[in-house]
């Protein structure tokens, strides 16, 4: 009996094991390495998809690219289907490809213009639901045609995708993930921005295929459609407001001196602070910043305290000019509230929010808005009087 009692244990463990009776080889794997998705005529949907090719690597194969196959050391091929939707699309796709799509390396996914301005929900809907997309990708939107950045063969990198992915990575621009995203859509404000690509021309002697996607600005979604785009200069108002600087200089030009000095903000805190005061909505945003010198196109001698605080007084104007501009455009032109004043006077003033919670793109644009920016120079350089002037030249006072 005991005996007995013993192998019908052991049988009923090995119903509770798992096994390996579901796995997929990584040969019978199709690896996604970049999607784009289009809006067409006929109100089709257009799923574009990079794949990865494994033995381009094994044969020496360097280079990226899109169109045809495996020959010319491509590490990539291009494929594309329409449907009614991403879904049905998607299923035409795998019919036409000998292995299993695998959205698991995707790290890039672009969106058509048009299909931008129409609606992204359902392909959003689509993406989060998948058990396979990450919701770490990046997400941007193409000028024109989104499929035409898969064709690319970019020289340095292996896709095109992989040129989008360090540019974010390098913060030119909006850095934005598939989560993020999707926090945008639902918040309070239901507004959200993502950075605005095109194709840079090859250079002289190269083929026309050979250029590279580069971020251009920034694509402002009210709810799930475009509504408008913001150029380079104003995006970087935006990302201070956003608490986002990282890559820029910025070049000022101190008052009294000929030339300008470039900085590079070297930490910044941005604060916003909302106030309710006898109706009138107002928001306070707080600025503190620190840059360093990298470039004195000028004959200051930054190792005086005084022309210091002058240089520091031009970067303060610079800065309030760059929120300026970009408020003027999301608050006043778009009625976008993509920098978060919603959640701010959520937080602070939940029953006043919820008089104008269903109008807040009404009533956004009538905050009013105090910039106060306070920034400091703490490093000079390596040399405090400028490179390459005679000492006579230069202004010590």
């Amino acid at each position: 009996m005991k005996r007995l009692l013993h192998i019908l244990s052991l049988s009923g463990s090995l119903l509770l094991m798992s096994g390996c009776w579901d796995r997929v080889e990584l040969n019978d794997l199709a690896i996604i390495t970049v999607a784009a998705i289009d809006k067409k005529d006929d109100n089709k949907i257009e799923l574009s998809v990079q794949v990865f090719i494994p033995k381009a690597l094994s044969s020496g194969g360097g280079q990226g690219g899109g169109g045809g196959g495996s020959g010319g050391g491509m590490v990539t091929l291009v494929r594309s289907q329409e449907g009614s939707s991403m879904a049905d699309a998607l299923s035409k796709l795998q019919s036409r490809i000998p292995r299993k799509i695998f959205w698991g390396q995707c790290r890039v996914f672009v969106f058509g213009e048009q299909l931008a301005k129409e609606g992204i929900q359902e392909e959003m809907d689509f993406l989060l639901r998948h058990p396979e997309p990450r919701e770490r990708a990046y997400m941007y939107v193409s000028k024109g045609k989104a499929k035409k950045i898969l064709d690319l063969l970019p020289p340095l990198e292996r896709h095109s995708g992989e040129v989008l992915r360090e540019l974010s990575d390098l913060r030119i621009g909006m850095q934005v993930t598939m989560q993020d995203l999707d926090e945008m859509l639902t918040s309070t404000a239901k507004a959200a921005a993502l950075p605005f690509v095109d194709i840079l021309s090859p250079g002289k002697g190269q083929k026309k295929l050979e250029a590279i996607p580069y971020i251009v600005g920034t694509a402002v979604f009210t709810k799930d459609k475009m509504i408008g785009k913001m150029t380079e200069r104003e995006t970087r108002g935006l990302l201070w407001l956003r608490n986002e600087m990282e890559a820029y200089t910025v070049n000022v030009k101190p008052e009294g001196a000929k030339g300008e000095i470039s900085l590079n903000p070297v930490s910044a805190h941005i604060k916003m602070v909302p106030r309710i005061q006898n109706e009138k909505w107002k928001m306070l945003v707080k600025v503190d910043t620190e840059g360093s010198v990298v470039q004195n196109g000028t004959n200051l001698n930054l190792s005086n305290p005084q022309l210091i605080k002058v240089v520091e007084k031009a970067y303060q104007k610079q800065i309030q000019k760059r929120i300026e501009l970009a408020l003027q455009k999301v608050q006043h032109e778009m009625k976008a509230d993509i920098v978060g004043f919603s959640a701010e006077f959520y937080r602070k003033y939940p029953k006043q929010w919820k008089r104008v919670e269903n109008h807040w793109d009404e009533k956004f644009p009538e905050v009013e808005v105090n910039i106060d920016v306070e920034a400091h120079i703490r490093r000079q350089g390596y040399i405090s009087t400028p490179g390459g002037l005679p000492e006579e030249e230069v202004k010590e006072k």
